[in-house]
Order: structure tokens, then sequence, then C-alpha cells
């Protein structure tokens, strides 16, 4: 006896960003692998070239925890793209310093990265690319902007700046 599936009454939403949002991570990862950077490299590389940040505020960003983060600087100075250092500002804090290669490299994974997303909304009309990304945005920011509180713990999406 096969049991029946009951009826969906709304499309399945979760299947449909987790699907798309693998797709484009295994994309980036790709494209991103072929100069040497993770996407968490990258992301530690472009937000710590906008203003001086710390390790933890950096993780915070990236939604690393601080053994992955440790990780992650420690391949950017092995690859000399970064290199931790005193704050100009908080003798007591250290920053993720980019260097002059680093900030190369960012550039370009910076282009990697956008042409990645240009690549995937560039598969929809006009119409419905901007309408994603504006429908995609107040989901972000209003009804699923918070995460519920539940029994098990369930790894939280990136943080936007």
């Amino acid at each position: 006896m096969t049991a029946m599936s009951p009826r969906r009454s709304e499309p399945d939403l979760s299947y449909l960003l987790d699907h798309t949002s693998h797709v484009l991570r295994t994309r980036m990862a790709a494209e991103l692998a072929e100069i040497g950077l993770t996407a968490r490299m990258h992301c530690v590389l472009v937000h710590a070239l906008e203003e001086e940040r710390t390790q933890a505020q950096l993780a915070e960003i990236g939604d690393m925890d601080k053994t992955t983060m440790v990780v992650t600087v420690d391949a950017l100075e092995k690859a000399g793209l970064a290199e931790r250092r005193p704050s100009r500002t908080d003798r007591r804090a250290r920053v993720i310093a980019v260097t002059e290669a680093g900030a190369r490299v960012a550039e370009e994974s910076r282009r990697i990265v956008d042409g990645v997303h240009a690549g995937a909304l560039g598969a929809l009309p006009d119409e419905e690319r901007e309408a994603l990304v504006r429908a995609l945005g107040r989901l972000a920011e209003g009804h699923l902007r918070t995460p519920a509180e539940g029994p098990a713990t369930t790894r939280r999406a990136r943080q936007k700046s």
C-alpha cells in the first residue's frame, strides 16, 4: 500500500530557495577556486578592505565560528594576501590587514562573484530579475529577517554587513 502525499497548497519555497542557493554557492566556489580562494577567503578580503576590522568583526560578517575564521585567516596569511596587525586606533586590538597582493586578488574575486550573480540573474527577463531581487530583499529585511528559536541549532545564513 502506497501512502498518499498530501496536496500542497503553497509552492515549496524552502526547496526553491535551498536548491538555487546551493547551486549558486557551488558555481561560486568553483570559479573562486580557479584563483585559489574560497568564498570565506573572498568574504574576509573584501570586508577587511572596506575598513579596519578585527577578526571577530569579520567572523560575524561572514557568519564564521572562531575556529573557521582562524583557519581562513591562516590560509590568507600563508598565501600572502592578508596579515594580522595591531589596530591603528586601539592598541589592544588586532585587525586583519589586506596586502597589496590581497587587494588585487580581492578585486578579481569581486568580479567573479559579481559575474556569478549576474549570470544567475541574467537567466531571467529584466522585469522578473528586478522583481525577484526586490522580493527577496523585502523578505530578508522583513518577514524572514530574524530566525525562529528552536530546539535544534540551524546554520544561519550569512548576515548582511
